[in-house]
């Protein structure tokens, strides 16, 4: 059993985990919005949060809508901070160049994942350690095992 944290929310219904072991719980869209080919919308939920301190709710797509409708959350994984209150509301963007796509308010449009954070503090240095990965980054490990950052 994972931990579990009481999250206080306002809105007719919570977002809800369809499966108990689910990471991520459903955000559904509270308005209609029609999405055109390569456009972006920001879809309300509906829905406000009172996290915790040390928490933070992060937006993520649905894989489902990325594969068969080519939607994905535009800034993923959008960020609600604890101290935020006002509605989380989620920009969709739509991937497909040829169809619209419509969301109806109840249509489950992303999932929102609760998790703890760490606040960090920064130390300057004169330099930093080595690693075997070094600076190497942005594809420098390339698509296939064995293959150059191409």
């Amino acid at each position: 059993m994972t931990d579990v944290v009481t999250i206080p929310f306002l809105a007719e219904s919570a977002p809800s985990y369809a499966h108990h072991d689910d990471a991520g719980a459903d955000l559904r869209a509270s308005e209609a919005v029609s999405i055109a080919p390569g456009a972006r919308a920001l879809v309300g939920t509906g829905v406000s949060i009172a996290l915790p301190e040390g928490y933070a709710a992060f937006v993520v797509p649905r894989s489902g809508l990325a594969a068969k409708h080519g939607i994905t959350v535009l800034n993923a994984p959008g960020t609600v901070d604890a101290g935020y209150r006002g509605e989380v509301k989620v920009t969709l963007l739509n991937t497909d160049l040829e169809r619209p796509f419509e969301v109806e308010p109840g249509d489950r449009i992303a999932q929102v994942i609760i998790m703890p954070v760490s606040r960090a503090v920064f130390v300057p240095v004169a330099e930093l350690p080595e690693s075997a990965r070094g600076a190497n980054g942005f594809g420098s490990t390339g698509i296939r095992d064995g293959a150059s950052a191409s």
